[in-house]
């Protein structure tokens, strides 16, 4: 999602990459969920974090608490931060609950880039 949303709201000022700490599907709730905002990630993909590691980047940001725990040091990042969510992945109960629990995750990112990262 923070790919996708930072590519759309950024425009040309960003170049985002995005990659968890195990590759896994993108989930059709995070497909459901984008495309009611206008935001395609049908040609994204799950990536890893081992392929970005010995990169230069500007700021790491990691989402979801397990992650900021799990993260490796990325020793050329220039700046890292948390934006610390629960991981709607792991909800359970009905499928609306479930879709609120990544709309929730969307919007809470969508406010983090426009706050943190465009102004």
């Amino acid at each position: 999602m923070a790919e996708a949303l930072l590519r759309h709201y950024g425009n040309d000022r960003f170049e985002p990459f995005s990659a968890g700490i195990e590759e896994s599907k993108i989930r059709p709730e995070t497909t459901k969920v984008m495309s009611k905002i206008g935001v395609d990630i049908s040609k994204q993909t799950s990536k890893t974090v081992e392929r970005y590691l010995d990169q230069s980047f500007d700021e790491v940001i990691t989402v979801c608490d397990s992650a900021d725990k799990a993260c490796p040091v990325f020793p050329n990042a220039k700046n890292r931060r948390h934006w610390s969510l629960p991981d709607p992945a792991k909800v359970k109960g009905t499928e609306e609950e479930i879709l609120q629990a990544f709309r929730n995750s969307r919007d809470f990112i969508k406010s983090k880039i426009e706050n943190e990262l465009l102004k």
